[in-house]
């Protein structure tokens, strides 16, 4: 394996503010955009950005108001499969890159998933990690949950300063264990909170009467009720993924309602995709934070070669299950 890479923490301009990323690699070469998962941030990708070799480069972004990125203004909601998208497109336009490839874990590869689909001439490999697409839910649950996420969103809105609870550093790396529930280490929780907390502002300490740290993340983003999509809806988009595909899939994982879904995903992505691939590693949803040395070699492998090479390659998959 290549020496250890270094990275560069970029900033790029947006209509509400910036975007935060770390750019691994060299400058020199266009980097694959790697997408984090819901409510964690850019440092999800540090296991791998290590292990990168060095002829390929890696752009790990925060999304809006994750980790280091500027929150979404006061009034706006998070709809955040599409908010991904479009947030792609501007980094996209923002570098004039032509094609791109995407690494996404979870919420990432579901945004990663929409953009192959929405712009299938735009984008060369898609990995996605331990997801298929976004969350399916049925349009009964869809229904019922909008009220509910509404009225939600609002509260959290309507939160002050002074009503944001703060935390030492320990307090806080125990939230976080408890919160993803045995998914990541003691030693994942504390590479997420370097960019997942930060320190209450002087200017703050005489109004929340106490020393310590604030999540870094958007209190809003709890909310992700709305702008969910069926599954006929999910399977017309994967009819449309042309590009390399690549699926990795934990073992256990993330636990799904309907795991079958995961499968009829994949099927519909296998007939339209010019390359696939599907791989099936022991670990927990966030195996590529927890124990990256486990899938580094895959995804790098895959990244490596192109279609011409390998065309078709299945380890696991199979026609009724996923899991």
């Amino acid at each position: 394996m290549a020496e250890t890479v270094a990275f560069e923490e970029i900033t790029i301009p947006v209509p509400w503010g910036h975007v935060s990323g770390k750019w691994w690699g060299g400058r020199g070469r266009q980097p694959i955009i790697a997408l984090h998962g819901w409510q964690d941030n850019a440092g999800s990708f540090d296991g791998l950005g290590a292990l990168l070799p060095k002829d390929i480069s890696m752009l790990a972004i925060d999304f809006p108001g994750h980790g280091r990125s500027s929150h979404y203004p006061k009034g706006q909601f998070y709809y955040l499969f599409w908010d991904g998208v479009l947030l792609l497109r501007r980094i996209v336009k923002h570098f004039k890159w032509s094609k791109i490839s995407i690494i996404g874990h979870s919420m990432g590869g579901a945004v990663g998933f929409l953009y192959a689909a929405s712009f299938p001439d735009d984008i060369e490999k898609l990995i996605s990690l331990d997801i298929a697409s976004p969350t399916i839910r049925d349009t009964e649950s869809v229904v019922n949950i909008t009220g509910v996420s509404i009225d939600r969103f609002l509260k959290y809105e309507s939160l002050t300063e002074d009503a944001m609870p703060c935390y030492t550093k320990d307090e806080m790396i125990d939230l976080v264990l408890d919160a993803y529930q045995g998914a990541i280490t003691r030693k994942s929780a504390e590479i997420l909170m370097i960019r997942g907390m930060s320190p209450i502002p002087h200017t703050q300490k005489n109004i929340l009467k106490k020393e310590g740290f604030l999540f870094a993340r958007d209190v809003r983003l709890k909310v992700a009720g709305l702008g969910l999509i069926t599954l006929d809806l999910v399977l017309e988009y994967a009819k449309k993924i042309k590009c390399e595909y690549m699926n990795i899939r934990a073992v256990p994982g993330l636990s799904f309602d309907r795991p079958e879904y995961y499968t009829q995903v994949l099927d519909e992505i296998k007939k339209s995709a010019c390359r696939f691939e599907y791989k099936e590693v022991d670990g927990s949803h966030h195996i590529h934070l927890n124990e990256p040395e486990k899938i580094g070699p895959i995804v790098f492998s895959f990244i490596k070669t192109s279609k011409s090479e390998k065309t078709t390659a299945d380890t696991g998959l199979n026609g009724s299950s996923s899991s």
